[in-house]
């Protein structure tokens, strides 16, 4: 008699419900880990999403300002015209673009015209020269700044840019409709800032709670900064719960951080518990099979029931995991959709930016040479005056290739690669910016006329006019201002290097050099250095800033044919 066959009756379900139990913890225990492994990705993705709209929110209410430093009526009531035709401009762009208020102020600190107006709460004639955003917006030409409104005492992100005039346009952005979509999409999100305060959250309790502690001294900084209630002391954020699971990734804003909390509890529980009971289902039909070899007539109805009981369950499970799964790909798709919106309009601000500073250069090599030719025909050199002509109808040549270069990119299609003389490319840049160069002692190497890049000349040249033009404007003043152009011919490739002995570049510029808008110079828009990165990608080349003890240097990789 074997050992199966000495098990008799209830001794061999005893052992089957053992067996059972033991194989369903085991299975508990790996679906409840590959369970909540599964939900701390899904939180994540889900923390990169928000993130993402909040990015793409920020970045469509930064363009406002840009683009309102270059309008009439702007410029119209910083010399001191009537400010009602902007009030109404811009009580009606707040109303199309949401936000929460859009106001102009002068140099002295004085609001000119507001969005609200209207409102018993207008911000016309408050004075805002205590604001941290107006400070440096004057200095630095931008800035940022989250605050409790002085007014309103509604908290919300101020985006402020210096207009050509020396006034400061200002857009208040508030974040309750973005709290919405987060409440809606479930969990707790909450965005901190650099000090580890809370600043944006979708539950109210945990705005202005402490992300981890905060010294007294950070405390009164953002108590003076109106960024936390005064008097108030922010309180610690809840611990995470064991069955919460937490996902923090960065934003585009400097020191803010998106957190998402889950709770995952229920979802292991579920899984455990359909898990452990697939397993111990499992071995209870094969129990029941095992004894239905000796049992068949008596035990065949029961076992048909069993199965039919546990494919129910197990199918009813597998339907509400199907739409589970449903919803929150649609919830993800709206997210996406938005995204793209954003992005869109972000990408017309660009090109318009774009257009704008390249043909900026031209623009005024020609306003010059048309100046000297009207003092030359003065003088009766009509020689000199064919030449500067000949010279202007390039340039114009060079305007139009330009703009339809501007569309070619917009539309993402490649120039044509062609070799060219490298000597021809540079000869151009250095025409271009011939009066901007005069004040300054240039080096450079003689260069061999049959020495060949690959590339076309009209985007070449817009690099070279980019990174002297930026040379230049760097030496502005400088007691023995110098730049020197090195050429290094090596196989398959140029290497070409511009230096200054200028003041360089500020550490904080430095951080996102290849970014838009990021310029320490007060006109500047900060495209050059993106478009010439643009222009060499596109080349098969690249552009890189390469630190030096003084001045600044950028290195070009052309390749050779």
């Amino acid at each position: 008699m074997t050992y199966r066959d000495s098990l008799s009756g209830w001794r061999y379900w005893v052992f089957a419900a053992l067996l059972g139990a033991a194989v369903a913890l085991t299975a508990g225990w790996f679906a409840g880990n590959r369970t909540r492994e599964t939900l701390a990705a899904g939180a994540r993705t889900s923390a990169q999403l928000r993130a993402a709209l909040l990015d793409s929110e920020i970045a469509r209410f930064r363009l406002l300002p840009l683009a309102l430093g270059e309008d009439r009526d702007v410029a119209a009531a910083l010399a001191g015209a009537p400010a009602a035709p902007l009030n109404a401009k811009l009580e009606a762009l707040a109303r199309t673009t949401h936000a929460a208020a859009i106001y102009v102020i002068a140099p002295s600190g004085r609001t000119l015209a507001a969005s609200n107006w209207r409102s018993p709460q207008s911000f016309v004639g408050s004075d805002y020269r205590f604001r941290r955003y107006f400070r440096e917006a004057r200095a630095l030409g931008e800035a940022s700044q989250f605050a409790l409104g002085t007014v309103s005492r509604h908290s919300g992100l101020y985006l402020a840019r210096r207009t050509p005039t020396n006034g400061v346009i200002v857009v208040k952005l508030e974040f309750d409709a973005i709290e919405a979509a987060w409440q809606r999409a479930g969990g707790e999100t909450f965005v901190e800032g650099p000090a580890g305060l809370v600043l944006v959250s979708n539950d109210p309790s945990l705005r202005f709670a402490a992300a981890r502690p905060i010294l007294p001294a950070v405390l009164a900084a953002l108590r003076r900064e109106a960024a936390l209630p005064e008097g108030s002391v922010p309180a610690l954020l809840p611990p995470l719960a064991g069955d919460q699971v937490e996902a923090s990734v960065p934003t585009s804003q400097p020191g803010w951080r998106l957190s998402l909390r889950r709770s995952i509890g229920p979802a292991v529980a579920t899984a455990q518990r359909a898990a452990g009971l697939g397993a111990l289902l499992a071995v209870l039909v094969l129990a029941a099979l095992l004894w239905g070899l000796r049992q068949r007539a008596t035990l065949s109805r029961r076992r048909t029931s069993e199965l039919e009981a546990a494919v129910a369950e197990r199918t009813a499970a597998l339907r509400r995991e199907i739409e589970e799964r449903a919803a929150i790909e649609a919830r993800a798709a709206d997210l996406r959709e938005g995204l793209r919106q954003a992005n869109r309009l972000a990408t017309l601000g660009q090109v318009t930016a774009s257009v704008a500073h390249e043909t900026a250069q031209p623009v005024a090599a020609i306003r010059t040479y048309a100046e000297t030719s009207l003092q030359l025909l003065d003088l009766g050199a009509t020689d000199m005056v064919r030449t500067n002509l000949e010279t202007i109808r390039g340039l114009s040549d060079r305007i139009g290739a330009v703009t339809a270069q501007l569309r070619g990119f917009s539309r993402r299609q490649p120039g044509e690669l062609r070799p060219l003389p490298l000597a021809d490319a540079l000869d151009g840049a250095l025409l271009i910016l011939k009066e901007q160069l005069r004040p300054l002692r240039l080096e450079r190497p003689a260069l061999d006329p049959q020495l060949l890049v690959l590339g076309g000349r009209v985007r070449l040249e817009q690099v070279f006019v980019n990174l002297l033009q930026n040379a230049a404007e760097a030496l502005a003043g400088h007691a023995d201002p110098r730049i020197a152009i090195d050429i290094a011919p090596e196989a398959g490739m140029v290497r070409v290097r511009i230096h200054d002995n200028g003041p360089g570049i500020p550490p904080e510029i430095a951080a996102r050099l290849f970014t838009p808008f990021a310029t320490s110079r007060s006109n500047g828009l900060g495209l050059g250095l993106v478009i010439a990165s643009d222009i060499m990608t596109d080349l098969g080349g690249a552009l890189r800033w390469l630190p030096e003890a003084q001045g600044a240097c950028f290195e070009l990789e052309l390749r050779r044919p």
